[in-house]
């Protein structure tokens, strides 16, 4: 047996943000060397963080990256490491890995297949690195092999697929495999999207079992740059048996997910694997890789010590309910630390949406605590001086999360009981104020202009708008006394439709569900309220929520103003959402899936309205959806036109297939 123990290493890293980054490598590096560690991955891209922009084009980037590889070097003594970081050569940008073993660089291997499609835009700032192709690099006064390569230290030969080169049919394996490569490295800045982890845990299982190698796979941690949220996946498998699966959704820097691997029991597999049968790679060939070889001798694993493994072992997935939860809990603790912000603030409506948010904000600090521990959680917000005095998640609560309710003569006694007993039940310091007599100044400010009464049969938008509207202002007066985050309560079904006011209930620094479905969230706080996550962290002070009809609130309590009465049921909303716009069905194709799923529920003349209101309302809103704050992404259907589904702001409004689907029936 040929025994070697090797380590996946999870990073939370922060774009350009180099103490840190560098900070976080450096522990990660130290635990990897007390566990006896000689193999570690580290994440794509973690010495400057994934998320640069187009700070990719200034030179500072690649200054300071060289500069932090450097003060890296001595700290890998005794260790072989990966290390993400970009690469100029002739005037291109590459996305790399470097190599390095015993404080010595062996080369940098770069990325051949580039994320283009949805949250990725790879190929504005880098190049894909041509097959078969191997140059040198000018570093530092040294030259360092680039490009297609693999790496032969003590024996032991080890590749790369760089995150989405192993999401591509043509993945570089095959060919490490024709190399008669044992360990294949997978450094990834791969984002969070509901069930992901079941297709990373079947690539990494296929190409151990079918190249017959070792695979380690080391994914980012948490909220990055803003919108992406990553859930610091990391796994190892050798020849098609799962070793190691880390624990997902840390609050700490870094983990590391460790096991030992069985060299001479990989070669086995191989062995009795034909060639043939693997496909080959792209135009693979005798000269397609480049070979890199290294002194170093990998430290002796007894057979007879136990392979260490993550803390948490991850038998099944997580329910969708609960990876949202986790998700975007996370995502909220690292935007509120990396924007230096010193708390939450929620306009506490007492309906879905907003308890919705306000429940996350909640989460984040059980999750929290529960992940670093009470000390650890105040140790990462000690720039908030307010926490120092706190003894427990209630405490941190009330100074963490602010809620206010506002009123008008058009609230109901229900939502303002949902709204108390919710921020209640959370600990939330919660207070309300009325804005009546504001709307009426506005009002009667606006008729004394145009000489006339404003009225609900002629001004029905002028008079809900107005309303929300003049919550905003108070609500962010609260948000920059306090030096906090508001946050936008609008959910992905109403930006579909545009049904929210802009610079009104849309008014906040993020929006933490603007990737959700109404359904859904409604679905989930109910799964909140009587399963909690894990069985446990069930509010019942979302019970008065639940039992609501989501409304508004805008129109005078006598007409009885619904949200789906607006619209359609929401359940409709979001098949026609996902068939126009995921799916890209027109409309005529979509009133005939429709048909299908909801024919016995609603009429055709029903299913025929919500399917043109919804083409008409989709197509004259996109500048809503252009002007909301940023939201976190969690899944294919998300609407945010600045990372996923781009819409022209003017457009011919599907008349002409609006048209030719009435004419069909």
């Amino acid at each position: 047996m040929k025994l070697l123990r090797v380590a996946a290493g999870v990073l939370n890293q922060t774009p350009l943000d180099w103490n840190n980054n560098l900070s976080h490598i450096l522990a990660c590096i130290d635990e990897a060397r007390k566990l006896q560690v000689s193999l570690l991955c580290l994440p794509e891209m973690c010495i400057p963080g994934y998320g640069c922009e187009d700070a990719f084009y200034s030179h500072g980037t690649f200054a300071q990256s060289n500069q932090m590889l450097a003060e890296i070097l001595p700290h890998t003594k005794g260790m072989v490491v990966s290390l993400g970081l970009p690469v100029k050569y002739l005037n291109r940008i590459y996305n790399a890995a470097c190599l390095v073993a015993d404080g010595k660089i062996l080369g940098f291997t770069a990325k051949k297949y580039l994320a283009g499609d949805g949250i990725h835009y790879e190929p504005r700032w880098f190049n894909p690195w041509p097959q078969g192709e191997v140059a040198e690099l000018p570093l530092d006064g040294e030259t360092y092999p680039l490009g297609d390569l693999y790496y032969e230290v003590d024996g032991i030969r080890i590749g790369f697929e760089i995150c989405e080169d192993a999401w591509v049919a043509n993945r570089p394996g095959s060919s490490l495999f024709r190399r008669g490569v044992d360990i294949i490295l997978n450094p990834s800045a791969s984002h969070f999207a509901f069930h992901k982890m079941e297709i990373r845990q079947r690539f990494v299982l296929e190409g151990s079992r079918a190249y017959g190698v070792s695979y380690i796979y080391a994914n980012l941690l948490g909220n990055e740059a803003g919108r992406a949220i990553y859930d610091g996946s990391a796994l190892i498998a050798s020849a098609g048996k799962m070793q190691a699966i880390g624990a997902r959704f840390s609050y700490a820097d870094h983990h590391l997910v460790t096991a030992v691997v069985d060299v001479d029991a990989n070669r086995l597999a191989q062995a009795q694997t034909k060639i043939e049968q693997i496909p080959a790679s792209g135009n693979a060939g005798p000269k397609d890789f480049g070979r890199v070889q290294a002194e170093f001798d990998f430290p002796v694993v007894r057979p007879e010590r136990p392979t260490p493994r993550a803390a948490d072992w991850e038998s099944s997935p997580y329910l969708k309910e609960e990876e949202f939860a986790r998700a975007v809990s996370l995502a909220l603790f690292d935007y509120l630390r990396k924007s230096r912000s010193r708390g939450f603030v929620v306009s506490l409506s007492g309906g879905a949406d907003s308890s919705a948010v306000s429940a996350l904000c909640h989460l984040m600090i059980h999750f929290a605590v529960e992940s670093i521990g009470l000390e650890g959680f105040k140790r990462k917000l000690s720039y908030i001086p307010a926490l120092s005095s706190c003894n427990s998640v209630a405490d941190l609560t009330r100074q963490l999360l602010s809620c206010v309710y506002q009123a008008t003569r058009n609230s109901s006694n229900d939502t303002r009981q949902s709204a108390e007993s919710l921020a209640a039940s959370l600990n939330a310091d919660y207070f309300e104020i009325t804005i009546d007599e504001l709307v009426q100044q506005y009002t009667r400010a606006v008729e004394g202009g145009i000489g006339r009464k404003l009225s609900w049969q002629t001004d029905d938008i002028a008079l809900q708008n107005i309303q929300a509207r003049v919550r905003a202002p108070s609500v962010w007066m609260l948000a920059n006394i306090k030096g906090a985050l508001l946050l936008s309560t609008s959910n992905r079904s109403e930006a579909a439709v545009g049904y929210a006011t802009m610079d009104g209930d849309t008014a906040g620094s993020i929006s933490p569900i603007a990737g959700i479905d109404k359904a859904f969230l409604r679905k989930w706080l109910v799964w909140l309220e009587t399963q909690g996550v894990d069985g446990t962290h069930k509010l019942a002070g979302l019970h008065k929520v639940n039992s609501l009809q989501p409304s508004a609130e805008l129109r005078p309590l006598e007409m009885t103003q619904t949200d789906e009465a607006d619209l359609m049921p929401y359940e409709v909303l979001d098949a026609i959402e996902k068939c126009a716009i995921r799916d890209k069905q027109t409309p005529r194709e979509v009133l005939e899936i429709m048909h299908v799923q909801f024919g016995e529920v609603y009429t055709g003349d029903q299913l025929l309205l919500y399917v043109e209101r919804f083409f008409r309302l989709w197509s004259r809103n996109q500048w809503k959806r252009e002007r909301y704050a940023p939201s976190f992404h969690v899944d294919d259907k998300n609407l945010d036109p600045k990372t996923w589904c781009r819409w022209p702001i003017l457009s011919g409004g599907f008349e002409k297939e609006l048209g030719e689907m009435k004419d069909s029936r």
